[in-house]
């Protein structure tokens, strides 16, 4: 194994109330619990960065899978919904990844968004983890 890519995330404060910055990049966030969860939801949470890398490494195995199909996926689009989810267990994760495909047969779609999720680097890293949900929207 080789490693294509390597990044560093430094966490200060309280974890969720207080400070991330992501080596090498300009991300810099302030993180604050969630109004549902007591902080005052200003700044960021992990379950908002969460969605949005899943969201873009997805579209991004959607758009090799495609490529390699010879299917036009232009103007698609993917949205993930993650959910912090309290059982009796502790707290866990749970994911809905949405894919818009126009133009495209409903049928088509969900096959390129079923061979993405085999593909997808957060999908393999989730794999038997936590509850993953892959649909197809209308467009």
């Amino acid at each position: 194994m080789t490693a294509a890519y390597t990044t560093e995330a430094l966490s200060t404060g309280d974890g969720r109330n207080g400070r991330t910055v992501v080596q090498d990049s300009s991300l810099d966030f302030t993180m604050n619990a969630p109004k549902e969860m007591g902080g005052n939801g200003e700044g960021v949470n992990p379950e908002q960065l969460f969605a949005a890398g899943y969201a873009a490494c997805f579209h991004s195995a959607l758009k090799a899978v495609a490529k390699s199909k010879k299917a036009d996926v232009t103007d698609s689009a993917v949205g993930a919904r993650v959910t912090l989810n309290k059982g009796s267990e502790g707290f866990f994760l749970s994911v809905v990844l949405e894919v818009t495909i126009p133009g495209i047969a409903p049928e088509d779609a969900q096959a390129l968004a079923d061979a993405a999720h085999e593909t997808c680097p957060y999908s393999k890293a989730t794999r038997g983890n936590i509850d993953v949900t892959v649909t197809v929207a209308e467009d």
